[in-house]
Order: C-alpha cells, then sequence, then structure tokens
C-alpha cells in the first residue's frame, strides 16, 4: 500500500520528534568538569555525582580526576522534577602546592540544580555557596529535603558563584551588593581559609580550620566541608577564629603589599558574623510592608511608595511587588503590579490558599487582591465599603479560609468569610462594641490553634483576643507600649514587638504621638514615631519583645532586651519555634535571632528569649530601616527595607535626596531559619 505523502511527512516528522525525546531520555544527564583548589586542578580526586529528594541521596555516578583536574561522568537515569543533582569531590591532589600528597580532609561541593550546565567547576567557592544556600538541607555530604526548598536553595546558588567557571556569580558582583555590603569579602574569605586546608599552606593548615570551625556543641569536623558546615549553622559563633586564619595561612606579599590569598577581596577584620546575605531590587520596589510567600516561595510584598516619587508619610502610592525564590523581580519593573486599589501598601498582606494576595492600602484606604500572576480581583477603587474604611493596615487568611482585616484609624474589624470578596462586612468600628472597644490603634493580627485571634495595638500596653466565632468575647493582656508585629508559635506562645519598649520613657513616647495625632493628625503622628525610632539604642531604653502563653500570661523574663533590639518592628517564628525580629531604628538596622520557647532547638546554654545572633544583631547585606521579616521555604531569612534616609521622609528635605526615604530593595539572608511552610496560614509550620 502506498502511503500518500502529506501523511507520509507527517508520520516522518510525528517519527522524529519521538526519536528526539527518546534520544534525550536516554543521554540522562553528561558532565564535565575540573576540581579546584586555590586556582590550581586537583588531580586523583574521586566525583560522584549525587541526585536529592525528599528521601536519601541516591548516587548516580562517579569517576576520577585526571592530572589536570578534569573529569567526566553521567548517567542514563533523568532526574525527576522533585530531585536537584549535585557533585562532591573527595580527597585528591592539590597540584598548586606540589610534593603536598593525596589530602583525606578534601569535601568539596557543587549543587547544580535539577538542569546541570554541561560544563561544572567544583572549588572552594562553590562549596561556600553549596553550603550557605543548603545548610538546611545539609548532613555531611548527604543533602535531603522537601522538593520545593531544595529547589529554591539550589536555584540560589548561581547567585553567589558561576558554576561553568567557579568564579563570581550575577548577584553578589552586581552593584547592589559587590561594593555596597561586605558579602563579597565574607565570602572570599571564607573560600580562603577552606582553601588554605585543601591546598595544605601548611603542615597543620587542616587541624587549624577544624579547631576554628568546631561548633558551640563540641563537635570538631574532620573535611573542608563538615568545617564549612559548622560555621554556616553558627555563624555568630566566635568568628574571629577563622579569621584569624587568614593572616595565619597567608603572607603579605613584597610587590603588592596585600595577602597571597587565591580568593579577593578578604576582609581587613573579623566579621560580627559569617553570614552571606544578598540584596534584590526591582519590580516596583520601594519601602515595603508586610510580606508573604506563596505556594512556589515567590515573595508579595506591598510597597509604601512608588519609584521615582519623593514619598513621604503624607503621599502613600505605591504598588504590589513579586520576587521569585532567588530574588529576581517578577512585577513591572518600576510600578509593581498596579489596579484594584492598591495605593500605598501598608503592613498588611496575606497569601491565600489560592495563592491569591491580599492587600491593605494608605493611599487609597482599600483593600487590593491580586491573582497569582498579578491580575487585580479588586475593582479599580478596591474594597472600601462605600468609603467607610479608614486607614489598614493587618490582614490574615486562617486555616478555614477565612480572611481579617484591621483598621488602625477607626479601631475597625473587617470580615471576609472563607475569603469570599462578595461577603465581606465591616464587623464593628470605634467603641460601640467589642473588639473594637479594646482596639487601640490596631495594627497587626495572627489567629492560633484554637482558633482566636490576637491583635497587637499600636496605641496602649496590651493585646487583644478573641474566638473567631465569636469576637464580642474579649480578653486584653498586657505587653510593652506601641505594638506592632505579631507571630505565634507551634505551641500557642505569642511574641509581641514592642517598638518603644518599656518604662516611663516609652509611656512619654506614645503620649507624645498621640498628643501629635489628636492636634496635628496621623501624618505628624507617623514622623514622631518613626523620628523616636531611629534615635533608639539597644537595650534598656530601646525596644523590646513581650512572650505570652496561650494563656495570655507572660513567660518568665518577658520582655526581652537587648542590643540587637533598638526598635523592633516585626516578629516571624521559624520551623523550629525560633524568632526572627526585624528593626525600624539606624540607617542600618539589623535583624536578631532569639531562642525560642522549645530549648532544645537553640545552642547549648541558651534559654527562651536569649539573643542568638551578635550582641548588636546580623548585619550588612545593605540592610536598611525595615519593616517586615519573613521565613522562607528553604530556611533564608528575608528583611524589607522600609526608609532608607530619614532626612528624606520628613517636612521638605534638600532636592538632592528628595526621592530616598523609601527604602531599596529586600535583603536575603541565606540558611539562617529552619524552614517554614508556605504560604503561612496560621502559625508557622515546617513544610
Amino acid at each position: 500500500m502506498q502511503i500518500p505523502g502529506k501523511i507520509r511527512l507527517g508520520l516522518l516528522t510525528l517519527l522524529g520528534a519521538l526519536s528526539a525525546v527518546c534520544s534525550q531520555a536516554l543521554a540522562g544527564v553528561r558532565i564535565e568538569g575540573q576540581v579546584q583548589a586555590g586556582g590550581g586542578p586537583i588531580s586523583n580526586s574521586t566525583v560522584t555525582l549525587w541526585s536529592a529528594s525528599a528521601g536519601e541521596p541516591k548516587q548516580l555516578a562517579e569517576a576520577k580526576t585526571g592530572s589536570d583536574g578534569q573529569f567526566q561522568l553521567g548517567t542514563d537515569a533523568t532526574p525527576g522534577t522533585d530531585t536537584i543533582l549535585y557533585l562532591v569531590a573527595k580527597g585528591g591532589v592539590a597540584t598548586i602546592n606540589k610534593g603536598s600528597g593525596d589530602n583525606p580532609a578534601i569535601v568539596l561541593l557543587t549543587v547544580l540544580g535539577n538542569r546541570p550546565p554541561a560544563k561544572v567547576v567544583i572549588n572552594e567557592m562553590t562549596t561556600v555557596a553549596s553550603v550557605w544556600t543548603h545548610a538546611q538541607f545539609l548532613d555531611g555530604t548527604a543533602i535531603t529535603g522537601h522538593p520545593l526548598g531544595l529547589r529554591i536553595a539550589a536555584g540560589n546558588v548561581p547567585n553567589f558563584v558561576d558554576l561553568a567557571t567557579g568564579g563570581w556569580g550575577e548577584a553578589i558582583q552586581g552593584p547592589l551588593n559587590s561594593g555596597q555590603t561586605p558579602t563579597m569579602a565574607n565570602f572570599a574569605t571564607l573560600a580562603d581559609v577552606i582553601s588554605g586546608c585543601v591546598v595544605q599552606v601548611q603542615a597543620a593548615a587542616c587541624n587549624s580550620l577544624f579547631a576554628a570551625s568546631t561548633s558551640p556543641t563540641g563537635t570538631v569536623p574532620t573535611d573542608t566541608l563538615a568545617a564549612a558546615e559548622s560555621v554556616a549553622r553558627y555563624p555568630w559563633y566566635q568568628p574571629n577564629r577563622l579569621y584569624d586564619l587568614l593572616g595565619q595561612f597567608y603572607q603579605v606579599s613584597t610587590v603588592n603589599h596585600m595577602l597571597t590569598v587565591p580568593y579577593m577581596p578578604y576582609l581587613n577584620w573579623a566579621p560580627s558574623a559569617w553570614v552571606l546575605p544578598l540584596k534584590f531590587d526591582g519590580g516596583g520596589y520601594r519601602a515595603g510592608g508586610k510580606a508573604m510567600f506563596d505556594s512556589e516561595g515567590n515573595l508579595w510584598v506591598g510597597d509604601n511608595f512608588t519609584i521615582g516619587w519623593q514619598g513621604q508619610d503624607s503621599l502613600w502610592q505605591g504598588h504590589a511587588t513579586k520576587f521569585a525564590p532567588n530574588g529576581k523581580p517578577l512585577s513591572p519593573i518600576t510600578t509593581g503590579f498596579t489596579g484594584g486599589g492598591m495605593e500605598g501598601g501598608t503592613f498588611g498582606a496575606a497569601v491565600d490558599a489560592n495563592d491569591n494576595a491580599w492587600f491593605t492600602n494608605y493611599g487609597s484606604k482599600a483593600i487590593a487582591v491580586f491573582d497569582k500572576n498579578g491580575k487585580p480581583l479588586t475593582p479599580p477603587e478596591g474594597i472600601t465599603f462605600n468609603g467607610q474604611l479608614g486607614l489598614i493596615q493587618g490582614i490574615i487568611v486562617t486555616p478555614s479560609g477565612d480572611v481579617w482585616v484591621l483598621g488602625v484609624e477607626k479601631n475597625q474589624l473587617i470580615h471576609f468569610p472563607k475569603g469570599d470578596l462578595t461577603k465581606g462586612r465591616i464587623v464593628c468600628e470605634g467603641d460601640k462594641e467589642e473588639p473594637c472597644k479594646s482596639f487601640r490603634a490596631p495594627f497587626h493580627l495572627g489567629i492560633d490553634q484554637q482558633d482566636r485571634i490576637w491583635v497587637s495595638n499600636s496605641g496602649v500596653e496590651h493585646v487583644t483576643r478573641f474566638p473567631a466565632s465569636d469576637p464580642s468575647k474579649v480578653e486584653n493582656f498586657k505587653t510593652g507600649i506601641n505594638n506592632s508585629g505579631l507571630g505565634i508559635d507551634s505551641q500557642g506562645n505569642v511574641w509581641v514587638t514592642n517598638r518603644f519598649g518599656t518604662g516611663l520613657l516609652g509611656m512619654a513616647h506614645l503620649i507624645d504621638m498621640g498628643v501629635r495625632l489628636k492636634l496635628e493628625g496621623v501624618t505628624a503622628a507617623s514622623d514622631y514615631l518613626t523620628t523616636i525610632m531611629s534615635k533608639q539604642k539597644g537595650g534598656a531604653f530601646g525596644g523590646s519583645v513581650t512572650l505570652l502563653r496561650p494563656d495570655g500570661t507572660q513567660f518568665p523574663g518577658s520582655p526581652f532586651k537587648g542590643g540587637g533590639l533598638p526598635g523592633p518592628w516585626a516578629a516571624a517564628v521559624d520551623g523550629n519555634d525560633n524568632v526572627w525580629i526585624s528593626n525600624f531604628a539606624m540607617p542600618s538596622s539589623p535583624i536578631v535571632q532569639l531562642c525560642g520557647a522549645r530549648t532544645e532547638n537553640c545552642p547549648p546554654g541558651f534559654k527562651t528569649g536569649d539573643q542568638i545572633s551578635p550582641p548588636g544583631g546580623y548585619a550588612g547585606g545593605g540592610l536598611q530601616m525595615l519593616t517586615d521579616i519573613a521565613v522562607d521555604p528553604a530556611g533564608n531569612v528575608w528583611a524589607m527595607n522600609n526608609w532608607q534616609n530619614i532626612d528624606s521622609c520628613i517636612g521638605t528635605p534638600p532636592e538632592a535626596i528628595s526621592t530616598r526615604c523609601g527604602g531599596q530593595g529586600v535583603v536575603i539572608f541565606y540558611g539562617m531559619a529552619k524552614p517554614v511552610r508556605a504560604p503561612q496560614i496560621g502559625p508557622a509550620r515546617q513544610p
């Protein structure tokens, strides 16, 4: 039988396509690469290709490097979509140090992601990048974790290193990070001291590295990967030990008077902690408020202002920004996502089970909702209840699907049963009925495991609690002064940030702010708040954090104060129930890690409320004056820069800095916290 030409051509096309698909499947993974140390090859090193997922990692292939450090390996297995691939190089001879012999302490790592490049490098820099991004998933050479977390972690490795060359990645050497923060120098210094052991710059170099990276639990590393993991897990622990190795391992050049290190720039002084934060901007971000993650790990944040505007508290016109898990902006570059009443985002953002993003707004006095692609689901003016809403702040989605909103200006409570935009109502307002009678400038809210809603009040020394089923049944519990952030842990304990701390000075500030609100209006009160906070220092006269048990009684030692709490704004609970605090204070405000209620998840010797981070908190990364802080499904901690130059934010600023009020960019601290499920609906839970 003769097949007609058109049909024959179609069959040939189909067969060709099937052949291509089959050949791709059969091809599996083929990788060429080189193992390096100190810029030179490592010969006779054993390179293993692994597949990581939620279960035990699987070995896929193995090869030995030649005298030039080169290797080739492959597998016919095609990695599943829920896996990532990584390479481990063990042992070998660093040829840059001739005669050094085989070094069994060499263990280097390169995480490749789901689709590896054809050519890769394994060296000290890829090891640092892979360890810090995967700190929550690494145990020796084994990487294990939930698919989203692994995907996020692997996707951030290229921000630090170029996998094909082993050199600098795009983000770390970009203009936001390279010359603006100490991250590049921190990173290179870590690579230098690891290289000292790999190359064996001294006979006892590896022993020195292992001693300097011994954990607070007393665990002594036995190889370079274990040393890097120890430092990444406890970056705050005696950081000078590792820094001191720089001067021990390397001599000063007589030519350029710099240390003869393989990687530059190196640090001139010991850091306060071995953290590697990176800053990202774009997507319309300017003065971000509250931030939440969706089910894919993307971050949504409402912006106070819009890029290019001379933004101040008297003019809120910002939109919505969306960042990918690797920090890349996904919303329009200048405006962000617009429409639906989005005008002047606040400390109110929530993501529901359908990945719709809800925002409260100051400029429009409206609620705006976007779908996962940034399309407005609310009318152009937003939801205003016919203009009845005042300035609004906190918003949450509950496990039952309900949405609750707070009106800070009119002491309002708004409820959307099951998140239905057509069925929203103002539950109460002002002093007419509870729970609004107990509100005084309500700011943020959360729901506990008993379906009770807790509300922080920025105008009084208490939080308000009521059952979601009957908001009229109100209880109030004493806190510090000028509450803002609120986070609930897995046991139902409630962490509350007190921006004015406790005591007479804080109360005097609160009274002064209230007088300005009554006589001069919201803008004057807001300017007073931010001015006072910008001058606060950590300690007795700074801010504080209150911890309430589920029954509302204060935890022993609460409220907690410390050098890292000058102006605490937000509280985020991680998957281990440890607590992360942002600060709105000095121009480079720190973030702080506190030991939570489950002290078994804290380092040895720490009790609930103790500051795990350095005395002044974690710094660097381009931090400015912060509002929110959030933990993603990979354990990365995101901080929202809200203000950058207070002189631009109040009164009539000098023309040259008149657009620099709004904070620039978000800062990501990698692998610092136990991961949290996203979207977070209710108390924080592990993925």
